[in-house]
């Protein structure tokens, strides 16, 4: 019997999951179900050899409102405005960030390829979701923003060291500074989103597509090309070309392999197995 969460729902289907974030704050509102359940799905989906592919999309009219405030001051509150103000409390408060790191983390480590898919409002945690997962897509009336500022907070969950590799480091401290909000046209132009869709329809098959094309390839293959663009963000071209070199010696010789080759001399579409 599958799982029952309370924060999402999993949807699988010919290599493809949708994970689907569905509260139960307003929009989305990311709470301690949340950041307690999308760890766990993660590891589940990782080890699914079934999985090609990962897609993120939100519920209803938005993607997320980001942090549910109200639901995370059971937690939150003590740790912030209680009156002792020990290691105790610090050393707390350092370990439920660590856990709410370990959503975006695992998003980020998971190693089939992860597409989010946004529209509606993309607020804070919101944004720090999508920084991890390999790219973006979104409709017209999409608006993003990191948020964290307003409320006294600086951004701790990726975003501030995952955006500046997507965007730029201009268009990441102004994002942090003014905590302002971005259109989907903008965002577009500043790289943060690969393609703007003109409804939230027409993104969902949009995003189906892209997700079919992905998984139709090798999936070894596909998580290897992830591991090397992973592997080779912080390095040397000449390191890069290295560690490419290694893994294709190591991995290139497979059943899908011999499958593609097969494939073109019969002229017929390959059946790639993962294997």
């Amino acid at each position: 019997m599958a799982t029952e969460y309370q924060s999402l729902r999993i949807e699988k289907a010919e290599g493809l999951a949708e994970v689907v974030l569905i509260g139960p704050g307003k929009g989305n509102a990311l709470g301690p179900d949340f950041w307690r359940e999308m760890p766990e799905v993660l590891r589940e989906l990782d080890a699914d050899e079934s999985v090609r592919v990962v897609l993120l999309r939100g519920e209803g009219a938005h993607f997320s409102y980001g942090l549910d405030l109200a639901a995370m001051l059971e937690s939150l509150g003590p740790l912030l405005t209680g009156q002792d103000n020990t290691a105790y409390e610090r050393t707390k408060l350092l370990q439920l960030i660590h856990q709410m790191q370990g959503a975006t983390e695992g998003l980020a480590r998971c190693r089939k390829p992860v597409i989010a898919a946004v529209h509606g409002w993309c607020i804070g945690g919101g944004i720090e979701l999508i920084a991890a997962c390999d790219f973006r897509y979104c409709s017209r009336e999409a608006k993003f923003s990191l948020r964290e500022a307003r409320v006294g907070i600086v951004a701790d969950l990726g975003a501030l060291q995952r955006l500046p590799r997507i965007i730029g480091e201009g268009h990441t401290r102004e994002l942090a500074y003014t905590a302002g909000d971005v259109d989907a046209e903008r965002a577009l132009r500043m790289g943060l989103v690969n393609q703007v869709f003109e409804s939230p329809e027409a993104l969902l098959a949009a995003a189906r597509e892209t997700a079919r094309k992905i998984a139709d390839n090798p999936p070894l293959v596909v998580q290897g090309a992830k591991q090397v663009l992973e592997y080779c963000a912080d390095k040397s071209i000449e390191d890069g070309l290295r560690f490419v070199a290694v893994w294709n010696s190591a991995f290139l010789q497979s059943k899908d392999l011999t499958e593609a080759f097969a494939a073109f001399m019969e002229r017929r579409p390959p059946r790639f197995q993962g294997r």
